[in-house]
């Protein structure tokens, strides 16, 4: 046997071994070299994407006597979206655009403000808000 279809044997996959090693020991020992390839290939299918962010990590909690596993995955979506995946989307894309629009005026006004006060105009008499005193001291 080469060194190369050792490497392509099932059981090389550590997904394949680990469900392997979760059946009972006859059922395992059951499987065919073929049924063992089959199984590679599914389990391949649902194992085998790439994200663009994968954070995995387990957590171990002292005085309990199990652990948690926290994922973290994100990519680029390649399936279609349902019909309130696209509601979602729609309304989260308007939410961030007013959000977006609205620090910009603020900040707009804030430097509009700013430039106003290092000029000494004053629109109202004894009137100030104090943000250029703030700015200066800065």
């Amino acid at each position: 046997m080469s060194k190369n279809s050792e490497q392509s044997h099932p059981m090389h996959d550590p997904s394949v071994k680990s469900i392997m090693q979760r059946m009972e020991p006859h059922i395992a020992q059951s499987f065919t070299l073929e049924q063992q390839m089959a199984l590679a290939r599914v389990v391949g299918l649902r194992g085998g994407r790439v994200h663009s962010v994968d954070l995995r990590a387990t957590v171990k909690f002292p005085f309990l006597p199990y652990s948690f596993y926290l994922v973290f995955l994100a990519g680029r979506n390649k399936r279609p979206l349902t019909a309130k995946e696209k509601m979602i989307a729609a309304a989260s894309l308007f939410l961030i655009a007013t959000l977006t629009v609205m620090v910009l005026c603020l900040l707009g006004l804030f430097v509009v403000y700013l430039i106003k006060s290092l000029l000494g105009i004053d629109l109202f008499d004894n009137v100030s808000l104090g943000l250029f005193d703030w700015f200066k001291s800065l």
